[in-house]
């Protein structure tokens, strides 16, 4: 264990402390490092993925363009953290795909032995209503998953 890590991260907070966790794992022990960050599909609520009777073709392109810079940045920021500390770190970003599909497909592609990802940790109703990427990984992945919160 600890050999080659995927690190997943949303560009938040618990996605921040996820990536420093990680990095710091990955110095003490040696390991390699991939960096992943994923973006949902652009939701229409329509099928034929328009809104009424207007194109939404450009609305959605550039809906997905916003997703793919801002997942750039984050990407960027966790290899700096990355970088500083010496380690050389691999960044993925999944567009289009649900966070935990991402996470659970780019932890069989890249060999990983650990996950390692941020919650928040929220029960009961509140977990229903919200969904939990991180629950989801937990459940189906076949290697370790480390959550920090």
């Amino acid at each position: 264990m600890f050999k080659s890590l995927l690190i997943a991260t949303d560009g938040s907070e618990l996605g921040n402390k996820a990536v420093a966790a990680g990095i710091d794992i990955a110095k003490t022990y040696g390991a390699r490092v991939t960096i992943i960050t994923a973006t949902d599909p652009v939701a229409t609520g329509i099928g034929s993925g328009g809104f009424g009777t207007i194109d939404a073709g450009p609305v959605i392109a550039r809906l997905e363009e916003a997703y793919t810079e801002e997942a750039a940045k984050t990407l960027a920021a966790a290899k700096a953290v990355a970088d500083g500390a010496g380690i050389a770190a691999k960044t993925i970003h999944v567009a289009r795909t649900r966070p935990a599909d991402a996470i659970l497909e780019a932890a069989k592609g890249e060999n990983a032995d650990t996950i390692i990802m941020g919650s928040h940790g929220r029960r009961g109703f509140k977990r229903l209503l919200l969904g939990s990427q991180a629950s989801e990984v937990l459940s189906h992945a076949d290697i370790p998953v480390l959550i920090v919160k």
